[in-house]
């Protein structure tokens, strides 16, 4: 076997006709533009919004987090405009995956569907241990402490309520939210869908409250300077401060390409996945900037340094009860991230299991729920054994790297196909080509450009054990080899 055929193609019209197979590996088309859209919106908003506003604003941009987040979501809507042309042209659940393997060909297909398990998978391992602390808190507010060294990851150094301390066992809520979407999520797309559709009307219900509410109660002097001077240091405070932080709140927007993954269950794809990808986008983005316009304007941004800035802002109100809502409304956002990431992995998993790349088991769809249940069933059980006994802070930037590295060749696609692929018919086509998916491409790398040197460094050892598993495993069983033979 040639080097040569690492850069086999699938073409459109096969991947076309493995989106609409029958039998043991067809999906349920159950989903609506409604559906999507919240998908999106469940995948988008959560840790980063309740969380991120505060830590950028204070060490990084002050109250120019406003344009960080502006600066963000415009990365993101250039990216958005490629995803939605490529899932309305090619309605399958592979995501960025299939699209690198009808451009760039096997072997960068196999490198972006291996990176994706950075953002999906531990980005819902992430996910969960904040709604582990977010609910340990909850609880505590109302008299019921779980034991320090069930709430926190193995290893952990954690204090007693005498004041002792001793090393934690396994962060057992972290584990539980992930097991219990799991068997949601084995149970159908349909409920799964239903039960994301409410949280994020609770979750939006709750954003919305805190900004009219808030608004109110805005010192605008608290705006100036709206760009703070700089320290004399890159990325503290400044217009390089404003980068560095569009480069941290970047994480929040993570998620959103999950609704891609959803193309093969969606009742009309071609109509539906532009609806989803953009209107998620554009909505979480001025809700992240009228957020980060009231935060700022409720609390020096110097203060915002804290673990709940959001709980915070609703202090400076001097309505204590809003806390307790905050709280609830900030764990349910979370568990629709975890919810929309693990169902995003699996159905990767489920596209690149068909090409023959990953063991048979991850198609295999179940008779009943429609859903490829022993794949959703093995990852939740990895997921949450990561969540329960990984300090897992440190992987946020490695999330946020390979999110990037995806975004980049979502682009490139783009603008392969629209040569290569020129008389396919696409029902959304991408506005200024070359120059929106190039202004990706080039937003993206600008953002990646700002990540640590040891984020870099860990992506690399993460890729070579992809490429190890590819070369052992993948390619000699590939469905494109065999043919291309």
């Amino acid at each position: 076997m040639s080097a040569s055929t690492l850069m086999v193609r699938k073409s459109l019209d096969a991947i076309a006709r493995s989106g609409s197979e029958d039998g043991e590996h067809a999906l349920n088309k159950s989903l609506g533009w409604f559906s999507i859209t919240a998908i999106g919106v469940g995948g988008i908003i959560g840790a980063g919004i309740f969380v991120l506003t505060g830590t950028a604003a204070a060490q990084y941009a002050g109250p120019g987090i406003m344009l960080s987040f502006v600066i963000a979501g415009l990365a993101c809507v250039f990216v958005g405009l490629c995803y939605s042309e490529l899932a309305a042209m090619i309605p399958v659940a592979g995501s960025s995956y299939t699209y690198t393997y009808a451009t760039l060909g096997e072997f960068a297909a196999w490198v972006i569907g291996w990176d994706l398990v950075l953002e999906y998978a531990m980005g819902a391992a992430t996910a969960s241990v904040g709604w582990s602390g977010y609910a340990v808190s909850l609880l505590a507010d109302v008299g019921i402490h779980l034991p320090p060294a069930l709430t926190a990851a193995t290893g952990t150094v954690v204090k007693l309520a005498d004041g002792t301390e001793t090393h934690a066992i396994f962060n057992v809520p972290a584990a539980f939210i992930v097991l219990a979407l799991t068997f949601m999520l084995v149970r159908g797309t349909r409920e799964s869908a239903r039960v994301n559709n409410v949280m994020v009307m609770i979750k939006l219900a709750v954003v919305l409250s805190f900004i009219l509410i808030g608004m109110w109660y805005v010192d605008t002097s608290k705006w100036a300077p709206l760009v703070p001077e700089n320290t004399g240091a890159f990325g503290e405070y400044g217009w390089s401060g404003v980068l560095r932080g569009a480069a941290v709140v970047f994480f929040a927007y993570i998620g959103f390409d999950a609704v891609s993954t959803a193309a093969q269950e969606a009742k009309l794809p071609q109509r539906d996945m532009p609806i989803g990808i953009l209107g998620s986008l554009l909505l979480c983005t001025a809700l992240y900037v009228a957020v980060a316009a009231v935060l700022t304007g409720l609390v020096p941004y110097k203060d915002l340094n804290v673990a709940d800035p959001i709980a915070k802002g609703v202090d400076a109100i001097g309505m204590g009860w809003f806390s307790a809502v905050i709280k609830i409304g900030a764990l349910t956002g979370i568990t629709t991230v975890i919810l929309v990431l693990l169902y995003g992995q699996s159905r990767i998993f489920f596209t690149i299991s068909k090409d023959g790349l990953l063991p048979q088991l991850f198609s295999r769809v179940h008779p009943r729920f429609g859903t490829p249940y022993l794949s959703q069933m093995l990852i939740g059980f990895c997921v949450a054994l990561l969540a329960g006994a990984v300090p897992i802070g440190l992987l946020g930037e490695m999330v946020s790297i390979g999110t990037l590295f995806a975004f980049v060749l979502v682009c490139a696609a783009v603008l392969y196909l629209r040569k290569s692929d020129a008389d396919v018919h696409r029902p959304f086509r991408v506005p200024g080509v070359p120059v929106i998916p190039i202004l990706g491409i080039l937003m993206c790398l600008t953002l990646m450009a700002g990540l640590p040197f040891d984020t870099w460094a860990r992506l690399v050892v993460w890729m070579a054990v992809g490429v190890v598993i590819y070369f052992f495993y993948g390619r000699k069983r590939s469905l494109a080899q065999q043919e291309a033979a």
